[in-house]
């Protein structure tokens, strides 16, 4: 940070995301040496924040659970997320739209007025895809869901499929999951011995829970395509090209979830890869400024035709 002050809400906003931080990963995280983190702990709390200090081997911080904190201070990063997040709320939850308004105002009157004029100058609106109509959730339904998930619980429920039919389950529930306006719940079902997606809007929890349980590993990746209807790509646009650059190079710029690279030779790969649009892919292959040949498909050629005729324009107009 280039200022003591932004520095100490920098230190403030790592407190808070994390139980417990050791000092020289504050160090690290902050830029700084760990005797000025050590002075920036001590003005936090002389401005009344509870800052422990921790004991062990390296020593750290963390902010005392249940004590009443000064007024919120946000970061500018952090003021457009809840703004953001709090405006694209309405993920069909019942009554989470007035709720997630009221919460925004509430927030808002505690922030500084140079960020409550940034926030106020983000008005989203989310618009649901026409291919996945809303779907009302029972916002008590999605807290048991997820304390379960939090707490390791096995959630025992009545389930309708997309049939009609009902049956009891009993789910060792591992992550909540929205997509497409519709909120599911991923969880090793303990009677089919097996990964299972439900949707929320169709379960009703039975109580009490059931007992705890040992979290099994599953990434995210996985959790993503769980949910996601078969046959369906990640990506919904798709090109493979040859690309004049060394594979090397292009590599680090390839989630393993977007697509491959592979070497032809020390000066050129074929990229298979995903984007949002054929545009936007289009866009991503000019990021090199190297040559590049598409094999496949054609709809990625038009894109590229399109950019083409676009920048002409453009240079025309300048020129002009």
């Amino acid at each position: 940070m280039t200022t003591p002050s932004g520095r100490l809400l920098s230190l403030l906003s790592l407190l808070q995301a994390r139980r417990d931080w050791p000092g020289e990963a504050l160090a690290d995280r902050l830029g700084v040496s760990r005797r000025t983190v050590r002075r920036d702990v001590d003005r936090l709390r002389e401005l009344g924040y509870p800052v422990q200090t921790t004991k062990g081997p390296a020593g750290g911080y963390r902010l005392a659970p249940g004590a009443d904190l000064p007024p919120l201070l946000l970061d500018d990063e952090q003021a457009v997320a809840v703004a953001v997040a709090l405006q694209t709320a309405a993920l069909g939850v019942v009554g989470v739209e007035e709720a997630a308004v009221r919460a925004l105002a509430t927030i808002r009157q505690v922030m500084p007025s140079r960020l409550r004029h940034r926030v106020d100058a983000l008005q989203v609106l989310a618009v649901p895809p026409t291919s996945a109509p809303t779907v009302a959730v029972d916002p008590g339904v999605l807290l048991q869901v997820g304390e379960c998930c939090r707490d390791h619980q096995v959630l025992r429920f009545d389930y309708t499929d997309k049939e009609g039919a009902s049956s009891l389950r009993r789910v060792e529930p591992h992550r909540l999951v929205s997509r497409g306006r519709r909120w599911y719940a991923v969880g090793w079902d303990l009677d089919r011995d097996g990964w299972r997606t439900f949707r929320v809007d169709r379960m009703r929890p039975r109580a009490p829970v059931g007992p705890r349980f040992a979290a099994r590993e599953l990434s995210d990746a996985v959790v993503a395509d769980l949910v996601r209807p078969p046959g369906e790509d990640a990506w919904p646009a798709r090109g493979r090209v040859v690309l004049h650059a060394p594979a090397a190079q292009v590599a680090r710029w390839v989630r393993p979830d977007q697509g491959t690279v592979t070497p032809r030779d020390d000066g050129s790969c074929t990229v298979e890869v995903g984007s949002w649009s054929w545009p936007s892919l289009a866009a991503w292959l000019l990021m090199f400024e190297a040559d590049f040949e598409v094999l496949d498909p054609p709809e990625l050629v038009t894109a590229l035709e399109d950019i083409t005729a676009r920048v002409a324009r453009a240079a025309r107009a300048s020129a002009g």
